[in-house]
C-alpha cells in the first residue's frame, strides 16, 4: 500500500486550545502534517486519512525540546475559526 504525507503552516494569532495538550499554547505558526494511505479497491485515486499531528516547540530553557502530538483535524479547524474569530 502507498502512503503520503502532506505538510501545512498555520498560524495563529491568539493563543488557542487543542484537545491533547495540557493548557493553551502561544500564538505562532505551527507545523501540521497528514498522513494518508491508498485505497487501491477503487478505480480511481483516493486517499484515506491516518492521522494528522500537530508540532508544539518547546519551551526556551525547558527540559522538553518539543512535541508532536495526534489531533482531530476538526478539532484544528475549530480552533483556527474561533481564532480568526477573535481577530
Amino acid at each position: 500500500m502507498m502512503n503520503r504525507t502532506t505538510s501545512k503552516t498555520v498560524t495563529f494569532g491568539h493563543p488557542f486550545v487543542i484537545d491533547g495538550f495540557d493548557g493553551p499554547q502561544p500564538a505562532g505558526s505551527y507545523t501540521v502534517e497528514t498522513a494518508e494511505e491508498l485505497l487501491q479497491a477503487l478505480s480511481f485515486p483516493a486517499w484515506r486519512r491516518l492521522s494528522t499531528t500537530i508540532r508544539i516547540p518547546g519551551i526556551a530553557g525547558a527540559s522538553v525540546v518539543g512535541q508532536v502530538a495526534t489531533i482531530d483535524p476538526e478539532a484544528l479547524d475549530t480552533a483556527l475559526a474561533l481564532d480568526a474569530a477573535a481577530g
